[in-house]
């Protein structure tokens, strides 16, 4: 049996959110109401918080009233994202938890940090920062976080660090941003990575994020996510890649049906080659002209399978960019999992596993 404790650690220490500038747009440091015990009803945005005490954030809550408290906790505050911000990368950031932490948004949850018992496992050494997408905001009006904590013993809580709502800035110039929730359906078949697939009833998942918190708990096995974007003819000269950041564990690309990339061995037959180290590579794929539709709607698939742990697209930088603008800001490391439909690896590929 695998040592699952000891990779969670492992995995967790190497899962630091990507170093990108950012600028804070709500400080969210001071005092937050705060209740001792656990309710999930306590994420609701509508939920009358009067009778809570107060505690500030960030600190240990032993050093504000709560003495040898161990266990769960929630803090509530509300805070106002100015319309200026729409259609920008918005974070929360939540400093340094101890022990484990989930983080709401007008009843919304962005993201967790750690796991919560009876898996329990500690991030109180990782700073907390979870994407926000747009359509969970209201601008210019009140909008309510939630966070939950779990502290297994010593010190708990919001313990230090920066604490607010900041802008990220995209870590390269994309042409085209794409969406921060995607359709995903748990499950494998190939037919899905076609375009005309209706995939109204799919979940929407926040991307990029693992998709353990987001339904898919304990999930290990294949899912497909799916969006949807237009793509602006200004740009039909230049040679475009597409960014998907991170994802655990391997995966397959295909746009408007045509596969452009992909990490790792999926099997003409649906199994799985050896799982490696694909999860902490930065996935960049060459898209091909032809298969791009301009000033029209493109349909991008993405087949994952994930064999143990968290699983999903769950790190960036995700987007479209130019060759040369990807070049610039990865210079020194060359893309490796480059493909074309017809080139001898896919031969081998077939060949082997008939």
């Amino acid at each position: 049996m695998k040592q699952i404790v000891t990779l969670l650690l492992l995995f967790t220490a190497i899962i630091k959110p990507q170093s990108t500038s950012s600028k804070q747009i709500v400080d969210l440091r001071g005092n937050w109401k705060f209740e001792i015990g656990d309710d999930k009803k306590y994420a609701e945005p509508n939920f009358n918080d009067k009778q809570w005490g107060e505690i500030f954030v960030p600190a240990d809550w032993e050093n504000e009233g709560y003495p040898g408290y161990d266990g769960y906790a929630w803090y509530r505050r509300t805070f106002t994202v100015p319309a200026s911000a729409q259609n920008k990368n918005i974070y929360a950031h939540i400093g340094y938890v101890d022990d484990v932490c989930a983080v709401y948004i007008n009843g919304n949850i962005i993201g967790e940090g750690g796991s919560f018992p009876p898996d329990f496992q500690t991030a109180y050494e990782q700073e907390q920062q979870f994407l926000i997408p747009g359509k969970f905001l209201r601008f210019n009006q009140e909008n309510v976080i939630a966070v939950r904590v779990f502290d297994s013993h010593l010190n708990g809580g919001i313990v230090k660090g920066k604490i607010g709502i900041f802008e990220h800035s995209d870590p390269m110039q994309f042409v085209v941003r794409l969406p921060d929730q995607w359709k995903f359906k748990r499950g494998d078949n190939e037919e899905w990575k076609k375009p005309n697939v209706d995939d109204s009833k799919w979940q929407e998942l926040i991307v990029p994020a693992q998709w353990d918190f987001q339904g898919y708990r304990k999930y290990d096995g294949f899912g497909w996510y799916r969006v949807t974007f237009e793509i602006p003819a200004n740009i039909q000269k230049e040679d475009l890649v597409l960014m998907l950041g991170k994802i655990d564990d391997v995966d397959e690309a295909y746009l408007n049906g045509e596969r452009i990339g992909y990490t790792g061995r999926i099997k003409s037959d649906g199994t799985v080659g050896k799982i490696r180290e694909e999860y902490q590579e930065i996935r960049a794929y060459d898209i091909p002209a032809s298969s791009i539709k301009f000033d029209n709607k493109n349909v991008l698939a993405v087949r994952v399978f994930d064999d143990m742990l968290i699983g999903g697209i769950y790190e960036g930088p995700i987007g479209i960019t130019t060759e040369k603008e990807y070049r610039k800001w990865n210079r020194n490391k060359p893309r490796k999992y480059q493909n074309d439909e017809n080139n001898f690896d896919r031969f081998l590929q077939k060949l082997f596993d008939e």
